[in-house]
């Protein structure tokens, strides 16, 4: 940590900039001094910005100092004219700013150190003096807890000529974290430092494993990461093929497979499912050795679809023709899914007599891999609710049955891109089952080191009640005004100046505000070279059109990658 040999805990008046005139709560109105021509003042060598956004002022109290974000600079006219409704000829300049923090300088062996803490004990009063604050000073806030081993280095703050931003790793991940920001403004490449500045917490540890699962749904990440990492997918792209079983699925995931929920005889046929299922799952119970008296409808126990179609058909065949149709119809959607290759990954019958749930979990916890990768670009979407909601439960449930040791030993990090795809907040009935995972996981999942990472460009059609369970937010980009409003909404009044420049953020800068922040502020995230970053969808027409459209036998094999639905 940086120390300081002359005593910086006294005002510096070549870094005053005005007085305050206003105090409401945490916003504070200051005036700036009228000898101020040029909204800059040289320091040190350094050149400050009077009244940018997002800058840090300071109020001196008593030993004490008052740190604020700059919110806003306007003319004191301006003001006059909203309260009275006559702007008159006042010259004066006004700049508002939020309080975060306070901090106190102590002299240690010859030397000074800033001690720094978020939050407000005490507010200043009309009168006082604003300083601009120096980088040295900006320093020892940003570094006040380097040291500490939670910490991992996500990128620099703005405007400290290069000081580490530094994010602490349980707040994190521990209390679930949101990454925002509109189509091209890096959210995929956020996502990939914070979980390369996780794996290389490597080197502080004789031994590293975390837990990571990515639910990819435009098979970005795979190119992303060169070592520690799996890939699975459904059209053989990934590394592995995905295997999710039907017998995972729960009665309601099932019944939406088969049935769908627009039926007008759904709740028959749910019965008949449910039935059926249960007869399953004992036969099932009984072929692995787990006692059948103790199972439901529910418990992943694996089971012949070969059997549940039989034990359907028996059941149809004790009824009258005239009563057959419910049995019919089940039986037909149970056929064509068994039949539609892209089903493959979701309906491969079992037939092997053995307890294969480890290799399912293997998929998304193996000493193999920190980093799994569920590629869920080729998967139907008329199954691509019920998918997100069978990985999401799955890994929930396994932590609900865990020992509160066993927890304490396997935290898992899910990680939702485009989760506006997975939990809306339209409600639809394809994903709500989705919904129920993700919400629960949300709501409960911190207790069982169940943490979830919500990426999305549109926060404003998100599940809100996913979303406010965040504790952590990295903001990027936002060009839509209802996403910036809404994004506003959920941070605290204090942190709304940050946001104001939402819209005009570049590429890898970020608002970075929550429980993980040491500091809320906005930051450069780390540089990723072109080999570490996420695939990008955006495609090079300049490029693309430079080359002869395809021949009769490039048409050809592009259209048998489709019909065998296989990219490979």
């Amino acid at each position: 940590m940086q120390s300081i040999n002359q005593n910086p805990a006294q005002p510096i008046d070549n870094l005053c900039i005005g007085n305050i005139i206003e105090v409401d709560g945490v916003t504070i109105t200051a005036e700036l001094e009228k000898s101020i021509k040029d909204l800059t003042r040289i320091f040190e060598g350094n050149t400050y910005y009077i009244g940018q956004f997002g800058s840090i002022v300071k109020v001196h109290f008593g030993r004490r100092i008052l740190y604020g974000y700059v919110s806003r600079l306007r003319m004191k006219s301006d003001i006059i004219e909203l309260q009275i409704g006559n702007k008159g000829d006042n010259d004066a300049r006004v700049i508002e700013f939020n309080l975060f923090g306070e901090g106190e300088w102590h002299e240690t062996s010859g030397s000074w150190q800033l001690k720094f803490e978020r939050g407000i004990s005490s507010f200043p009063l009309p009168l006082q003096k604003v300083y601009l604050t120096p980088t040295s000073e900006l320093k020892q806030i940003f570094t006040s807890a380097e040291n500490s081993i939670d910490l991992i280095k996500i990128g620099t703050y703005s405007g400290t000529g290069g000081t580490s931003c530094l994010a602490d790793m349980n707040e994190l991940l521990g209390k679930h974290s949101a990454i925002l920001g509109s189509t091209g403004s890096g959210k995929s490449g956020a996502v990939t430092v914070l979980l390369k500045s996780i794996l290389d917490k490597k080197n502080d540890f004789t031994s590293w494993h975390p837990r990571v699962v990515i639910l990819d749904p435009h098979n970005e990440y795979s190119k992303a990461f060169k070592s520690n990492y799996k890939s699975y997918s459904t059209d053989k792209t990934g590394d592995e093929s995905l295997k999710l079983p039907y017998w995972l699925l729960n009665l309601e995931e099932l019944s939406n497979l088969f049935l769908g929920k627009s039926e007008f005889v759904a709740t028959t046929q749910k019965n008949i499912v449910k039935r059926a299922l249960l007869e399953c799952r004992k036969l099932g119970a009984k072929a692995i050795k787990v006692d059948e008296d103790k199972i439901s409808v529910d418990s992943p126990i694996p089971f012949s679809i070969t059997d549940f179609v039989t034990i359907i058909k028996a059941e149809r065949d004790k009824l009258t023709p005239s009563k057959q149709d419910s049995h019919e119809s089940l039986l037909s959607k149970i056929e064509s899914l068994c039949e539609d290759a892209r089903f493959n990954f979701l309906m491969d019958n079992w037939t092997s007599g053995t307890d294969e749930i480890s290799n399912i979990f293997k998929q998304f916890i193996s000493n193999d891999a920190s980093v799994h990768i569920v590629d869920l670009s080729g998967i139907p979407n008329e199954v691509a609710g019920i998918v997100s909601s069978v990985i999401a439960r799955t890994l929930f449930n396994f932590k609900v049955w865990e020992t509160a040791e066993e927890r304490e030993s396997n935290p898992i990090l899910l990680v939702c891109e485009e989760a506006h795809r997975y939990v809306p907040n339209k409600g639809e009935a394809q994903y709500q089952a989705a919904q129920e995972a993700i919400k629960r996981i949300a709501k409960e999942g911190r207790k069982y080191g169940l943490s979830l990472m919500l990426v999305s460009q549109r926060p404003s059609e998100l599940e809100s009640t996913v979303l406010s369970q965040a504790n952590s937010w990295i903001v990027l980009r936002l060009t839509n005004d209802v996403d910036r409003e809404y994004v506003k909404g959920i941070l605290p009044d204090s942190l709304i100046g940050l946001t104001k420049n939402l819209s005009a953020l570049r590429k890898r800068e970020a608002i970075f505000v929550g429980l993980a922040a040491l500091i809320p502020s906005k930051i450069l995230l780390n540089y990723l070279n072109e080999d570490e970053r996420p695939k990008s969808n955006d495609i090079s027409f300049i490029k693309g059109w430079q080359n002869d459209v395809y021949s009769d036998d490039q048409f050809i094999e592009i259209v048998n990658r489709w019909r065998l639905q296989t990219k490979k």
